[in-house]
């Protein structure tokens, strides 16, 4: 094949597997509404890679090289946004037995990705390593896209979950602030490593 499919998908599980802002995300948001509420978020944060990946796939690396500031100022944005929820994070209380507070829905989870420079850098890796030179755009697009997606599909409700079981273990007790400045505290890092290590 044009695209390295098996070397991808390991790399892609290997990203959507392993820690980031929107796998804290998704498990905060287990955690404070439960795997069912949650639903909805997750795969908004799932579908929400897409309106990337083919942006990338048909040529905005090129209008990248062409505008390298404009670029550059988006990734600190992006930054900005998700220290921003990271600290929303940080303030939040597991809520689990009561179903008053409203669960971030479809909408809210497709923007995380857009505003996530992990993401940003894994797709850019995956269009620049694993593609093969002469493979034509859709092809290549559409592979990317269908093996993050799948991807995602499999590994989101692990995260998700993580967060439900952890809720119900710690809610309502002394370590509960404490995980929540955790869970912030990686997403933190998880966006710092990506900006001072040269990511998206």
């Amino acid at each position: 094949m044009s695209v390295a499919l098996a070397s991808f998908a390991v790399f892609a599980a290997s990203q959507i597997g392993t820690p980031g802002p929107a796998n804290m995300a998704l498990l905060a948001t287990g955690a404070r509404y439960g795997v069912r509420r949650a639903l909805p978020f997750m795969f908004g944060v799932a579908f929400g890679k897409q309106l990337i990946i083919w942006p990338i796939g048909f040529g905005l690396m090129e209008l990248a090289a062409r505008a390298p500031f404009v670029f550059l100022a988006l990734k600190y944005v992006s930054a900005a946004y998700i220290v921003w929820l990271a600290w929303k994070v940080a303030n939040l209380r597991l809520n689990t037995g009561t179903t008053d507070a409203k669960a971030p829905g479809f909408a809210a989870g497709l923007i995380v990705h857009p505003l996530n420079p992990k993401a940003w850098a894994m797709i850019v890796g995956g269009f620049t390593a694993f593609v093969a030179p002469g493979t034509s755009t859709l092809e290549a697009t559409a592979t990317i896209a269908a093996v993050l997606l799948a991807c995602q599909l499999l590994l989101h409700p692990v995260w998700t979950l993580a967060g439900d079981r952890i809720a119900k273990t710690v809610a309502g007790t002394s370590a509960e602030p404490y995980l929540m400045y955790t869970l912030a505290g990686l997403t933190v890092a998880s966006v710092m490593f990506v900006l001072f290590a040269g990511g998206a």
